[in-house]
C-alpha cells in the first residue's frame, strides 16, 4: 500500500446517496440494465482519466477450480442516471416501511472524476481477483452508462443469485474539514438471520482487510471503521449477508488523487477481493 501511505491521507455526504438527480443534460441513456457475469471494458467518460488497460482474467488453464462460491459486487450508481431523472428520483420500497429513490447520481471529486466511474472500474478490478480463484461473480450493472438499477432491484439481485456475500462499492463526498477513510456499512437492527451475524462478520472482515492493506479507517461516520445503518434501502432488503464500503472521501485531495489513479484504483480492488476472500474461507 505503498501509495496510500506514501500520500499522508488527511474524508457526510453519503456519497451522495439521497442527493436527488440534477436536470436531465446528458445523452439519453439505455434503460434499467440487467445481471452478468461477463465483464466488459469500462466506457469513456468527459470527466473520468483516461480508461485503465485492466488486465483480462487469466486463461481457463491458470484458474483455479470452481468453488461453488457467489459474490455478488453492487457498484454504485451509473453513468446515465444524471440524464434520466425522472427514472431515478421515482419511489421504491427501501425496507422498514420506508420508501426512498430508486437511485441517485452519486459524487465526484473536485476536478470532476466520477464516483460512478470509480466504482464501475473498481468493482470489474475485484471481479477479475475473484474469477481468478474459481468465484463466480455476478455484477448488479453491466457498464457505467445505462441507468439504475433501483436500490430494490439491486438488493433483489443478491438475492436471488443465493450470494455468499453482497458487496456495494461506493465513495463519499463530505466537504467537512479533514474528512477522510473508509468506513463499512452493515445492515442493523437486523431483519433477518442473514444481516445478523454473517453480515457484521462480513462487514468487519472488510473493514480488517482495508485497514491491513494501509488505509486509514473514517475520521467523519461510523467506528473503527465500521457503520450500522438503518437507512440504506439495499441493506434493508438483503437477505444474504451483505455490506457496503465507503473506498474514501472524494472531496480530500490525497484519496480523490489515489481513486483517479489507475494505481490506487487497482489497491483498493486487490485489498477488497483478498478481504471477500478470507471472508469466504472462514
Amino acid at each position: 500500500m505503498g501509495l496510500v501511505l506514501a500520500i499522508g491521507l488527511t474524508l457526510f455526504a453519503a456519497c451522495g446517496v439521497d442527493t436527488a438527480a440534477p436536470p436531465a443534460g446528458n445523452p439519453s441513456a439505455p434503460g434499467t440494465t440487467t445481471v452478468f457475469t461477463t465483464l466488459p471494458q469500462p466506457s469513456p467518460s468527459s470527466s473520468a482519466p483516461p480508461p485503465s488497460s485492466s488486465a483480462p482474467p487469466p486463461p481457463p488453464s491458470t484458474q483455479q477450480p470452481k468453488t461453488g462460491k457467489v459474490v455478488v459486487l453492487d457498484p454504485g450508481h451509473n453513468g446515465g442516471n444524471a440524464s434520466k431523472p425522472g427514472e431515478i428520483n421515482k419511489q421504491v420500497p427501501a425496507g422498514r416501511g420506508k420508501t426512498k429513490p430508486c437511485n441517485t447520481t452519486g459524487t465526484s471529486t473536485n476536478s470532476g472524476y466520477s464516483e460512478h466511474a470509480f466504482t464501475w472500474d473498481v468493482s470489474q478490478r475485484i471481479s477479475q481477483a475473484l474469477a481468478a480463484k474459481g468465484i463466480r461473480v455476478v455484477l448488479t450493472r453491466q457498464n457505467d452508462t445505462g441507468v439504475g438499477p433501483c436500490v430494490n432491484e439491486r438488493a433483489a439481485i443478491g438475492n436471488e443469485a443465493q450470494a455468499d456475500a453482497v458487496v456495494s462499492i461506493h465513495a463519499d463526498g463530505s466537504n467537512s474539514a479533514g474528512a477522510h477513510g473508509f468506513h463499512v456499512a452493515y445492515p442493523a437492527p437486523p431483519l433477518n438471520a442473514q444481516q445478523g451475524e454473517p453480515s457484521v462478520k462480513l462487514a468487519t472482515a472488510l473493514r480488517d482487510g482495508i485497514r491491513a492493506g494501509g488505509f486509514p479507517t473514517s475520521t467523519y461516520l461510523g467506528s473503527n471503521g465500521l457503520a450500522p445503518r438503518a437507512d440504506l434501502g439495499g441493506l434493508n432488503l438483503s437477505t444474504r449477508p451483505s455490506a457496503l464500503v465507503e473506498c474514501g472521501n472524494m472531496r480530500n485531495a490525497d484519496e480523490a488523487a489515489a481513486m483517479a489513479s489507475e494505481e490506487g484504483r487497482q489497491q483498493y480492488a486487490a485489498v477488497i477481493a483478498k478481504a471477500i476472500e478470507d471472508y469466504l474461507a472462514r
